[in-house]
């Protein structure tokens, strides 16, 4: 069982967005359900912005419920350091974003992750009003 540790900086606001909304809702009765993001989110060691990159989240989030805040989450954690540099883990699950601890499942993954499958586990450690967060993640993982 391999464990990560490492901080989600997802930023919709600004002049360098790295989450930027690709579609929108038809309507505006529809709330935020539909509306879709493109990410290139730095993945960090520590939740500064300026702490150590250790990969990037790359995929799309949508919002996928009209009840509450669930996002549909397909995403490849694309790691850059040490001994996972090349490597990456695929996300693919429900991401109910008002919930404390969020679980979601991992699908797969390339490299030293070739046919890894387990779970991350989110906490959001920082929000602001814009959209901008940080987003902890501790994922364990089985693999050859």
């Amino acid at each position: 069982m391999t464990r990560l540790h490492f901080y989600f900086h997802d930023i919709v606001d600004g002049k360098n967005p790295t989450a930027m909304q690709i579609i929108r809702p038809p309507n505006k009765s529809a709330g935020s359900f539909g509306m879709t993001f493109m990410v290139d989110d730095p993945l960090t060691e520590k939740p500064e912005p300026t702490s150590k990159l250790v990969g990037r989240a790359q995929g799309i989030y949508a919002f996928a419920s009209q009840q509450d805040i669930g996002l549909l989450m397909v995403m490849n954690f694309a790691f850059s350091e040490g001994i996972y540099n090349g490597s990456a883990l695929s996300i693919l699950g429900r991401n109910a974003v008002l919930n404390t601890v969020r679980e979601m499942p991992i699908v797969g993954g390339s490299g030293i992750f070739r046919f890894a499958r387990g779970y991350a586990l989110a906490k959001t450690v920082w929000f602001n009003q814009n959209g901008d967060a940080v987003v902890e993640y501790n994922v364990s993982v089985v693999h050859y």
